[in-house]
């Protein structure tokens, strides 16, 4: 058996066609009580997809933020194999007593889960990139504590949940840690279920139509964007999550050669066709004066701290996940190649928020 958290969540969701593909077994999701219905919607959706059975997915009532994931008295937890740990608050501008809840607590409580699970094999944990926080350089898969400090909440209880984890793999757990970057819509058909990210910026430009200001700091070429679709981070975690030597590993799903700030801008501003005139000035001094003044964050829509992540100092090296993923056929695919996509679809559908889901 397998137990899933995240579902219906845009990777969970992704991720559970693979895993019906790869083991003959249930998938039992933990489904919060007021996404009950878009989770049975979407199980019914991709059990007939694949061709299996309706009972290869059971959705649960549930919710890591309980010590018991409101589970108490589960007497299939004696048959998990696999656990794969992907709900969390992704949200730059979370409030830190709702991020504390979900992504620390709640890990805390699948950890705990985990360990009156007799037959378990693999406890799989999404983590992020940017565990790095404000660290300046090169971040390693093996890097984790190297003395950083914290944007947001967001970053900080993402690092505490992956420091449990990895706390519990040195204590015996066999688990997997997989860190993606900043995550968008799928490379081939661009749908997401959320607009955050490189997305404030492409419904900024779409907005503003033939021109559209754009800050950039005076030495952004310093910096880089780190961007990998749906489909790659997906593809990746479920490869991986299946070989035996990747117990103990930790991967960073991010693009090996990520676009410079100036290059993205430039890849943005000729997929939108908008014209952007490029503003002179630090991109984090915009953010802070968003997040002073919240009738102008509103005026323009974009959540203050998405500025902070176009000067950010680290740079993400992913030997594990290359070396492991030779061979597969999977890679990350340069941005430039499914940017149009993204734009397409955001054009196609402007209704979709940068809520997430929590």
């Amino acid at each position: 058996m397998i137990f899933l958290t995240g579902f219906p969540g845009f990777l969970a969701s992704s991720l559970v066609p693979h895993l019906l593909r790869r083991r003959d077994m249930p998938i039992v999701c933990l489904v919060q009580a007021r996404f009950q219905g878009l989770a049975t919607e979407r199980a019914a959706a991709l059990t007939q997809a694949a061709g299996v059975p309706a009972g290869r997915i059971r959705l649960v009532a549930g919710d890591v933020r309980a010590a018991d994931l409101g589970l108490s008295g589960a007497d299939w937890q004696r048959d998990v194999r696999e656990i794969y740990h992907l709900a969390a608050v992704y949200d730059l501008g979370v409030e830190k007593g709702l991020a504390e809840a979900v992504n620390v607590a709640g890990t805390a409580h699948v950890l705990r889960f985990a360990q009156g699970c007799p037959a378990l094999e693999r406890f799989h944990y999404v983590s992020t990139c940017y565990v790095s926080g404000q660290h300046t350089g090169v971040f390693a898969e093996a890097d984790l504590d190297v003395g950083q400090r914290f944007h947001n909440a967001y970053e900080e209880t993402k690092f505490r949940a992956e420091v449990a984890v990895q706390q519990a793999m040195r204590t015996g757990l066999p688990a997997t840690i997989y860190r993606p970057a900043i995550v968008v819509g799928d490379s081939k058909t661009g749908e997401t279920q959320k607009y955050d990210g490189p997305y404030y910026i492409i419904r900024w430009l779409l907005r503003w139509g033939r021109v559209a200001p754009v800050p950039i700091a005076p030495n952004a070429e310093r910096y880089s964007v780190n961007v990998v679709p749906r489909d790659f981070v997906v593809d990746a975690l479920a490869h991986l999550s299946g070989l035996p030597e990747s117990k103990g590993r930790v991967y960073q799903l991010c693009d090996p050669a990520p676009l410079s700030v100036p290059q993205m801008i430039a890849t943005l501003e000729k997929a939108t066709g908008t014209h952007i005139v490029r503003v002179p000035v630090s991109p984090t001094l915009v953010g802070d004066l968003l997040a002073r003044v919240r009738v102008l964050e509103k005026l323009v829509e974009i959540e203050p701290e998405a500025f902070r992540y176009f000067v950010h100092p680290a740079h993400y090296t992913c030997a594990n996940t290359l070396r492991d993923l030779e061979g597969s056929g999977i890679a990350c695919p340069p941005f430039n190649a499914y940017v149009q996509a993204l734009v397409d679809f955001v054009r196609a559908h402007p209704d979709v928020s940068a809520a997430a889901m929590a």
